[in-house]
């Protein structure tokens, strides 16, 4: 039923309320918060609404259905107010539809979560129940990102560092699965082990001088001699001497500013040997069984082919 303006053009509340198909109570509760001015009061000090509160009481009530706080409603009636301004309410969706995206890798990590500690024995569900206890939900990579500058030398380049990180700390699935979701829990532990402290890559020039060390000619280096082995290492080819070899020996002598020669290799594979810490080898087995590790091998599966052709190139006497 539509409800006639009177003579004046005006709508009382509960006419306004009708019209609009919400009780009193919210027409008031709005207009108590000046969301919803009154054009006038009748004599008898009663608010009068002209019509077009009813376009504003619909906008405010479409609005509230997206669960837009009230002060966001204000700022995008105060815009509708101004022609030609848009921004508040572009804003607003854009912010629901991240806290939206928030809310749902919550859920289905939560799920997966679930999932897990219900199919597994009794006898691993307090571990579990300890590993998925230390992550926040949704899980954030912040400790990951941490481990590593922690590890890494500290006088990076900015650009250089930021490289390092985004290949060393994985991408989480939005929707995961429950052993994905353990494989992050156990990384996280990791990441976050008190061992940490005693990993410290810069020991790769512990016995050069400071003035001599030069790390970011190393890493710039190693990211090269990855990006070279990364074909050999997707086709599981067997470690083999090289152009990637090659790249990856220079840059290590470029640490410590020597030269590669047959000697330096042969140091190099007994001081790379003796520098593998448990933690660094555990992070990147557990990195490879996310799923950004199957469209791209892991710096450390790179790192292994390269040591592990080293090694074999030692061995035979080669040399270069």
């Amino acid at each position: 039923m539509t409800v006639s303006a009177s003579p004046d053009g005006m709508w009382s509340i509960g006419e306004l309320a009708e019209q609009a198909g919400v009780t009193v109570k919210t027409v008031r509760f709005y207009s108590d918060r000046g969301l919803l001015p009154e054009a006038t009061r009748s004599a008898g000090g009663h608010r009068r609404y002209g019509p077009e509160a009813l376009d504003r009481l619909r906008l405010i009530r479409s609005l509230r259905t997206l669960d837009l706080p009230l002060p966001q409603v204000d700022r995008i009636l105060a815009q509708e107010d101004a022609p030609g301004t848009t921004d508040a309410l572009e804003g607003a969706v854009a912010g629901q539809l991240r806290e939206l995206g928030t809310q749902l890798s919550s859920l289905r990590w939560r799920e997966a979560a679930l999932h897990l500690l219900r199919d597994c024995t009794p006898e691993e569900r307090a571990d579990r129940l300890r590993l998925i206890g230390a992550v926040d939900i949704p899980p954030s990579t912040d400790a990951l990102a941490r481990f590593w500058r922690h590890v890494l030398p500290a006088r990076l380049p900015a650009r250089l560092l930021s490289t390092l990180l985004e290949a060393a700390v994985p991408q989480l699935p939005a929707d995961p699965t429950p052993s994905q979701v353990l494989v992050f829990a156990r990384l996280h532990a990791v990441a976050t082990d008190r061992r940490v402290v005693d990993i410290n890559i810069r020991r790769l020039a512990s016995r050069t001088p400071d003035e001599a060390c030069r790390p970011a000619v190393l890493y710039e280096g190693l990211v090269e001699a990855c990006a070279l082995a990364s074909a050999d290492v997707r086709a599981q080819r067997p470690p083999h001497a090289g152009e990637a070899l090659d790249c990856f020996v220079t840059a290590h002598a470029g640490l410590r500013n020597t030269r590669d020669t047959p000697a330096f290799r042969r140091q190099l594979s007994v001081q790379l040997g003796r520098l593998a810490h448990p933690l660094i080898d555990r992070y990147w087995q557990l990195v490879g069984e996310l799923p950004s590790a199957s469209r791209q091998p892991t710096i450390g599966a790179m790192d292994d082919w390269l040591r592990a052709a080293l090694d074999a190139q030692v061995a035979l006497g080669a040399g270069r």
